[in-house]
């Protein structure tokens, strides 16, 4: 985790340089309307991402873990909501 806001955790997994760039503070700055945080250089190369790579949250029960969108992983998604939505009553039994 690198820090909490509004009492929740907010974490990013790091591979390759957990040592090293996870005990840098990153700071929340204003982008217009919006915020935003800063990646340093050495943490965009550990993690492979450049300038206008799509980073997307996903809400975890350790806080918001950022991800590197994968098109094989949205195909299965894609398919598990359709079966989620039209199997809804089979579901609710399994899960009793």
């Amino acid at each position: 985790m690198i820090g909490r806001v509004a009492g929740r955790a907010l974490g990013v997994r790091y591979y390759g340089c957990y040592n090293d760039c996870m005990n840098k503070p990153l700071k929340i700055v204003a982008f217009g309307n919006s915020a935003g945080v800063i990646l340093p250089k050495d943490i965009l190369a550990s993690l492979k991402l450049d300038r206008g790579d799509e980073l997307y949250p996903v809400m975890t029960p350790n806080g918001v873990e950022l991800r590197v969108y994968d098109p094989a992983f949205e195909a299965q998604m894609e398919a598990a909501r359709t079966v989620m939505k039209r199997r809804r009553n089979v579901l609710r039994e399994l899960a009793k």
